[in-house]
């Protein structure tokens, strides 16, 4: 396992965290067996959130890291304000509900690392900011970010936080995969993936800020389930949400390269998304999905694979060779 540091957070954090919207169970599956699994990999970091599981996914998590004796060995990524209906809820009164809340599902006294899920461009930054310090002092979290915020609304709110001698956003957690996200697969997304969202990549590459990316997987798109003439036979929620985001003749063009490189150097297709992601000149921390340890042991393979840039370019459409 590779590993990079975040500031505020004193442990060592994990460059694959393993996303836990599938626990909600402790006996079920996954389950328990998949973060024991993961942990003795070397993944030290898990990313929750407070409407994973129905609600119930921050106290398995939390059971979890008690029952195993691991709290000072893991990292545990939180998210709260996140939209209930018609509500944004990134307003101070919610991150504070959803912070407390979050704490007594866990059972903690802190989280590691606190995420706004959502942004709500209509609200100032400077009482986010402000709320954020308080639990930051308060020691309920350790460090934050945002999830789907612009590179704009974090800009203006570490200018806020510089200005008023506050702590700033540290890190972001934005969508970024080989695949273009040609339709946001639900509102307020925010992807740095594509040519289009070149400006953000370089303003995250001159900012040096860390990025928590997820769905390098583009929703399964690299899985090779999808192909140009089987787009109508999906009828599974997630399948329809990766048809519409994802399932186009570009994306399809980057998903013929990637089997070709993956035939080329033994890997699979999954793997060689992955080592794009992981290959791009910025501070990367992927988010995955895996339901299996054997899942989560062939993404570590593919981290100590490094694409140049020619081939990060020819994957990517922007060259015809490598």
């Amino acid at each position: 396992m590779q590993y990079g540091s975040i500031p505020g957070i004193e442990k060592p954090v994990s460059r694959l965290v393993q996303g836990t919207l599938m626990i909600n169970d402790a006996n079920g599956t996954p389950g328990f067996a998949l973060l024991d699994g993961v942990l003795a990999m070397g993944c030290n970091t898990f990313d929750t959130a407070r409407v994973y599981g129905g609600g119930k996914n921050e106290g398995v998590v939390g059971q979890w890291v008690r029952e195993r004796g691991v709290r000072d060995q893991v990292v545990i990524i939180g998210k709260g304000a996140h939209p209930e209906g018609e509500q944004k809820r990134v307003t101070p009164a919610d991150i504070n509900a959803d912070v407390q809340t979050s704490l007594r599902e866990f059972k903690f006294d802190y989280i590691d690392f606190y995420l706004l899920h959502r942004d709500d461009e209509s609200q100032p930054v400077g009482p986010i900011i402000e709320t954020l310090n308080e639990h930051l002092k308060a020691g309920r979290i350790n460090a934050f970010g945002g999830s789907n915020w612009t590179p704009e609304r974090i800009q203006a709110a570490n200018e806020y936080a510089f200005a008023h001698n506050l702590t700033p956003f540290v890190a972001s957690s934005p969508n970024f995969s080989l695949a273009e996200q040609v339709k946001e697969p639900w509102p307020g997304c925010v992807s740095i993936s594509g040519p289009q969202n070149e400006a953000a990549r370089a303003w995250y590459q001159a900012e040096k800020m860390p990025l928590f990316t997820w769905s390098s997987l583009a929703g399964g798109f690299f899985s090779g389930r999808f192909t140009r003439d089987n787009l109508e036979s999906f009828d599974n929620y997630f399948d329809k949400v990766c048809v519409m985001s994802y399932c186009y003749e570009d994306n399809f063009r980057r998903l013929d390269r990637a089997r070709q490189l993956a035939e080329e150097r033994g890997l699979s297709i999954p793997q060689v998304a992955l080592a794009y992601i992981m290959s791009a000149p910025l501070e990367v921390y992927a988010l995955v999905g895996c339901n299996t340890p054997d899942e989560f042991r062939a993404n570590m393979d593919a981290l100590d694979m490094k694409l140049d840039a020619n081939t990060m370019d020819w994957l990517d459409l922007r060259a015809d060779t490598r």
